[in-house]
Order: C-alpha cells, then structure tokens, then sequence
C-alpha cells in the first residue's frame, strides 16, 4: 500500500508499546536505556534547561523544524538518551525505532579561558553553580550565545537513520529539547558534551596556615608574671612546678585516650547491595560519573553494582570509600568531588 512518501500514522498508545519492546532488546544487548519522560507540557524548569532550549531556539536554521519535535519528547517518544562526551546518542519512536546521532564540537580552548578568567573568584560551591543560583553576571557569561558553553549551530553535526530527507528532522528535534530536559537534573552533563572540566570555574579558598607553635621565652622576673615574690616563697615555686607537671601528665594521658578511639577501626554500618549504592547515589544527586569518582571506580562498575540484588563483595578501600560518603549530605559530597 502506497502512503505517497509518508508513512503511516501509529497511535501514541501503539507507539509506546513498540517503544518499550525495542528498549527491552537494547537492554538485552547490555545498553543501559535512559529515557526522556516526564508529567506535563513544561519541557525545562531548570536554570540551565531553559538556557539550552533558548539557545538552540534561536537559530533561524533550526527555528521551523523544532517545534514539531515538542510534541515527540511530551509523549515520551524519547526512549533513550545519553549524553558523552562531545556526542549524544538517542533513539526516538515515531512510525519505526530511528538511532539519532549528535556530534557536539569540544569548546574552543581560548573560549573556555576566558570564560574561567570571567568567573574567576566569582564560584565558590560547585552545587550552587550547577542549580544556577549564582549571581547573574556570571551565568550570563557561561550562556552568552556565542562566548559561552553552548555550541554554535556550526559546532553541531546531526544524523537520523529516518526517512525523512530534512537536515534536522523532528526525531532530531525530539533529542534536543530532551537534552534540555536532562539539564534539570544533570547539569554537568553540558560540561561533558563539551569537553571542559567545571571543577575549573571553582574559586580555590585557601585556608589560612597554622601558625607554628613557638615557645613562649619568659622575659623578666616570675614575679612580675604571677604577681609573687618567688624568692620568698620557695614553697609556691615548687606548687606551680607540681601543678604544671601534673596538668602536663593528664592532658597526656586525655590525648591518648583520644588517639585510641580514633585508632579504633570503624563499625561497618552499611550493607553494599545494589539498592543501597542506588539509594546513596541518588540521596547525593550524583550520576555514575561522578559517583564513580568518589568510590575511585569506574562508571561500569557503579551501574553493574546497582543491578545485583544480592550483598556486594566489595574490596577494603572501595567499602571504606562507600562508607565514608554514606555519612556525607549532599554539599558534603560534591564538594569532596571537587577537592579531588
């Protein structure tokens, strides 16, 4: 049967069903499916989603092909989306399961300079940047249409295995407004598909250095310090000394009895299975990247970890890193990620 060069049209209803069959091969294949769903018609709500939607909105290239891609990623159309670096990977239902692919340019070295010395001390939480709640000069200067973090239209190279001959098809444009609605709550992501490290854009607090302990050289007579005659009172002299040796011995021993408590190897109070890593990952607001990084594992091994039901053998310094940051709120968390 003939459709005169377009194909037929499939029921949102049939279109997810179908969605959800070739996602479940994928994930056969070891792909871990990331879809795009949410509840309403606000795509982006975050400070950086609503950035990358009105970037890429503003091309005149792009302009008349986006909307009808609105539609696509409101019905959840996008099935699986995955943000590395320089490139994004999806596959969107429509008539048929489509592969898209997004090569992102890395941003321009002496771009990415000057927007450090732009923010130069102007960052000092790195989760208060990713949630946009610093001051506006300095987002301004990461979203400037053409001196900040978002790519060019130049800078972006797409493909879909679709049909339809257009440069930016809706399926493509289906992945775009995903992407901003990814920034919600992986902002960091935009980093990554640029190629830039934001730990860079943080300000460095330098802690004030200890003062070195110096010994305290007495000048002039006991007498004028304590206000007695040490002279003639021999037998004061001798308390003080008493007094002074037996401060010394139980504020030794006190520090000892410190020194063993803290020797004293912690209690395990956490049991690695994979809802428990899943749990603490999410607790902290952290991908598999950045999760990763804490453990001092890679983001495989997080994502294999979270599938196993049963309690994880863990090595010694991957448990004790685990249960380290069990301990830590979020801030904790993210700002130990960026220390390291």
């Amino acid at each position: 049967m003939s459709y005169y060069g377009f194909a037929p049209y499939v029921p949102v209803a049939r279109r997810k069903a179908n969605a959800k069959k070739e996602m479940n091969k994928l994930a056969k294949k070891g792909i871990k499916v990331q879809p795009v769903s949410f509840q309403g018609r606000i795509i982006s709500k975050s400070f950086w989603g609503k950035a990358w939607c009105d970037h890429v909105e503003q091309y005149s290239d792009f302009s008349n092909r986006l909307p009808r891609g609105q539609t696509y990623v409101r019905n959840g159309s996008v099935c699986h989306l995955a943000i590395e670096q320089g490139k994004i990977n999806a596959y969107v239902y429509g008539s048929d399961l489509y592969k898209i692919t997004i090569k992102i340019s890395p941003l321009d070295k002496n771009k990415w300079l000057n927007i450090q010395k732009e923010c130069s001390g102007k960052i000092d939480s790195l989760l208060e940047f990713l949630q946009g709640k610093i001051s506006d000069g300095v987002m301004q200067v990461v979203t400037d249409p053409d001196k900040g973090l978002f790519p060019l239209s130049n800078e972006i190279d797409m493909h879909c295995n679709c049909p339809d001959g257009a440069y930016l098809c809706k399926h493509i444009a289906a992945v775009i407004y995903g992407v901003g609605h990814r920034l919600d709550t992986e902002p960091e992501s935009l980093f990554l598909l640029r190629k830039v490290d934001q730990n860079k854009l943080i300000k460095h607090i330098k802690l004030p250095t200890s003062e070195k302990t110096q010994k305290r050289q007495v000048k002039g007579d006991l007498s004028d310090i304590f206000g007695i005659n040490m002279d003639e009172q021999p037998i004061l002299k001798k308390t003080l000394r008493k007094t002074t040796k037996q401060s010394t011995k139980e504020s030794t021993k006190e520090t000892t009895k410190k020194a063993r408590k803290k020797s004293v190897p912690q209690k395990k109070t956490i049991r690695p299975t994979g809802k428990t890593i899943s749990r603490l990952r999410k607790k902290l607001g952290m991908n598999y990247s950045q999760f990763s990084r804490l453990i001092g594992v890679s983001n495989a091994t997080i994502s294999n970890w979270e599938k196993k039901p049963e309690r994880l053998k863990l090595k010694d310094k991957h448990y004790t890193a685990l249960l380290l940051i069990s301990n830590f709120d979020k801030d904790q968390a993210w700002e130990k990620l960026s220390a390291d």
